[in-house]
């Protein structure tokens, strides 16, 4: 661990899960069996492309809003914001979010998802917003539901939000997902039992702040994304280190 003033915090390879997990079924084809090899990435890789606000529409950042055809979704309405920090604690501005969900059944508007919920007609499931000069972003949409899936015998996904967070180009992606306080399927997610540090666990469940509720209209869940170092999020494409 480096010193308290370095500029640079280690991170612990003891949170991250190993890549063969059999109880997460899935793992068993996706993990590599042979050494990892380090690339350099290229300059136009790194530096590009720069976004700003003005690709950023109105309603990206309301998922209540951005797919209606004939009324509101079907859900309990929330409100979802945090900020994106580094090691140190420092906001991270202008970077780009995105956000995906299920609907309030549990089904995801994509083509695959054949779970037989529902699909709501006023509901997309996508979004995207860009931080602030503190780090910040926020975005409004329904609590997704739980969902069950084909890894072992009844496998249940708790709720859950999935986010993209870019880095000054497309190949510097971090993606993660949001769990929401006292969901009692998260104990038993198989994939959340691939990660072996209970702290690390934690930084992925979003608590409730009712300091930032709407009255009579939406609950709120505050969800920080932490960068790197020692108390990073854990990133489910980089389980090698952040």
């Amino acid at each position: 661990m480096a010193g308290a003033k370095s500029e640079f915090i280690a991170w612990d390879r003891t949170l991250h899960p190993a890549a063969f997990t059999p109880t997460y079924k899935t793992s068993v084809l996706r993990s590599p069996r042979h050494a990892l090899l380090s690339l350099h990435n290229s300059l136009s890789e790194v530096t590009g492309p720069v976004f700003g606000h003005n690709e950023i529409g109105l309603l990206d950042n309301d998922l209540i809003r951005n797919y209606a055809k004939s009324g509101d979704p079907i859900g309990e309405r929330i409100i979802v914001h945090g900020r994106v920090l580094d090691e140190m604690g420092r906001p991270v501005p202008k970077t780009l979010v995105e956000f995906w969900q299920a609907n309030a059944a549990g089904r995801y508007r994509h083509k695959k998802d054949t779970y037989l919920a529902p699909i709501d007609p006023n509901f997309g499931g996508c979004g995207r917003t860009i931080t602030d000069e503190n780090g910040y972003y926020y975005f409004r949409t329904v609590k997704p539901g739980p969902y069950p899936w084909r890894n072992y015998i009844n496998s249940w996904r708790p709720a859950h939000i999935h986010f993209s967070v870019f880095g000054s180009g497309f190949v510097q992606r971090l993606i993660t997902q949001m769990y929401f306080e006292g969901d009692p399927l998260i104990p038993i997610c198989p994939i959340v039992n691939v990660i072996p540090d209970k702290a690390a666990v934690d930084r992925l469940i979003a608590p409730l702040d009712m300091n930032e509720q709407v009255p009579m209209d939406s609950l709120c869940y505050r969800f920080d994304i932490v960068l790197r170092g020692s108390r990073s999020t854990l990133f489910e494409n980089r389980l090698e280190g952040n």
